[in-house]
């Protein structure tokens, strides 16, 4: 059964690092078999909140906003990929998830974090987890951390030295996690429907 799975990306930053990190998940679940899509928060671009897509009326929406909305839905499940800016969430990332509510509701979500230090964006996965799960969504217990980005993928983007080593070794599991409660998710809103 092919899952599709959205990987959200939220850096603005001119030298982001974070986006090697975000496309080789995308490649990496689609060696698994599932489909992948990175969602990049730079390139869609949304403006600060305002109003989110549930506040507009049907077709008033911005369209990038109406479209993202309508490939969040569709969505078995996601991947957060997140960067770890002053001990919290990355802002790019999180504006770009709160323009949307509904959409997320009874989807597993995975977490991947990453820093250019050795604690791998393990607080912003923490704050990220009670975020996520406050807007409807199951958050898997296998993290997925990098530490020290800037070292860990080749020219070709590849995991390389110590710290990719961690990554690809850890991968499996952390896709198993999440390809375990995308299918039970899948097969429960199919069978009984969302509870409320």
């Amino acid at each position: 059964m092919t899952r599709h799975i959205l990987v959200f990306y939220g850096s603005y930053r001119r030298d982001r690092q974070g986006i090697k990190l975000a496309r080789w998940i995308v490649d990496a679940l689609t060696t698994r078999g599932d489909s992948a899509e990175l969602i990049d928060a730079k390139a869609i671009d949304l403006p600060m909140l305002d109003r989110r897509f549930s506040d507009y009326a049907a077709g008033e929406a911005p369209r990038a906003m109406a479209d993202l909305a309508a490939k969040i839905a569709a969505a078995d499940s996601y991947v957060f990929v997140t960067g770890e800016y002053n001990g919290g969430l990355q802002p790019g990332l999180k504006n770009l998830v709160d323009h949307y509510l509904a959409e997320y509701a009874w989807r597993p979500a995975a977490i991947a974090s990453y820093s250019a230090g050795p604690f791998a964006g393990v607080r912003s996965a923490t704050a990220w987890r009670t975020t996520l799960g406050a807007m409807g969504m199951v958050v898997t217990s296998t993290p997925l951390s990098l530490a020290r980005i800037g070292g860990a993928f080749d020219a070709d983007g590849q995991p390389t030295g110590e710290d990719g080593g961690r990554l690809a070794k850890a991968f499996p599991r952390f896709a198993d996690d999440l390809g375990w409660w995308t299918d039970a998710a899948k097969a429960q809103r199919a069978s009984a429907g969302a509870p409320f």
